[in-house]
């Protein structure tokens, strides 16, 4: 799944590209929504909220999606070519007179009433990248739970809404911890330098556009310090990045660490330390 500010980019391209704009075309391709038409709406404004995308729309109307693993929302010009899957894997289209939005594999699409937006999103803790970034309380929900290792804390969306499994890794790795540490056994001023290094790693990529990087001037050459690089050497040390999956069991999530640079429990079993194979997370 998709980062916060991988989402970020998203919204800004579909608002750019839509907002003010009266719709030309509306076509919802999930059976709920199949009859909606929003057809000579204007589209007020596009705004992430986590992972989550809100495209509002006058009459007070709002179109909630989510990309998780696999969705995409794709802008194309007037006559040029859609490309981002087959046809038939499309599910919205939102048209004016010069962009087209297409969104393909959408697993999560709903119309509700712009004044309802709470019932999606309203779960979600202080969000990254949001106007209303709040660093005391997502302490606070960080620190709720202390016997909660501190890699699955960070990727709750109820305590901070953005962060996914690469800034989790990477986090990890610039605090010198495992993601395993229960966050009562962080040292007292990590959880906040956590969370100030989150916001800034956040603020500094929402406008690289596929050109992420945790690791500027990385002697390495590396984007990243950890993240994707299970056996390759640490850029700190030169110990070999390993892998492993991190979760409750029913959830794993892949997770890149140095065994010699960060301190606390780890991870490892048979079959979960296998290099730079991985699948995508929240």
């Amino acid at each position: 799944m998709p980062e916060g500010d991988t989402v970020w980019q998203s919204a800004k391209r579909l608002h750019d590209a839509l907002a003010g704009q009266p719709l030309t075309r509306f076509d919802l391709r999930v059976p709920r929504f199949a009859t909606a038409d929003l057809t000579g709406r204007t589209v007020l404004d596009v705004t992430p909220r986590g992972k989550h995308l809100l495209t509002r729309f006058e009459g007070g109307l709002t179109l909630h999606s989510h990309l998780r693993m696999e969705g995409s929302w794709r802008v194309f010009g007037a006559g040029e070519r859609w490309h981002g899957g087959p046809a038939h894997q499309i599910r919205a289209i939102l048209g004016t007179g010069s962009r087209t939005a297409v969104g393909y594999r959408l697993p999560v699409l709903e119309l509700l009433r712009t004044a309802d937006e709470d019932s999606v999103v309203g779960h979600l803790g202080p969000d990254l990248l949001g106007p209303d970034w709040d660093a005391d309380t997502a302490l606070a929900n960080l620190l709720a739970d202390p016997s909660r290792a501190v890699g699955e804390a960070l990727l709750d969306q109820r305590n901070l809404a953005g962060i996914g499994n690469v800034y989790k890794s990477e986090l990890a790795f610039l605090a010198r911890v495992t993601p395993w540490l229960p966050v009562g056994e962080l040292p007292d001023d990590v959880p906040a330098r956590l969370l100030r290094t989150a916001h800034r790693l956040l603020e500094a990529n929402k406008n690289t556009f596929d050109r992420r990087t945790t690791a500027p001037g990385s002697p390495a050459g590396a984007r990243l310090h950890v993240y994707g690089r299970g056996g390759l050497p640490c850029p700190r040390c030169g110990t070999a990045i390993r892998r492993a999956e991190q979760g409750d069991g029913r959830d794993e999530r892949v997770t890149y660490w140095c065994p010699a640079c960060q301190s606390g429990p780890t991870r490892t079993a048979p079959g979960t330390d296998r290099g730079n194979g991985h699948r995508p997370t929240d």
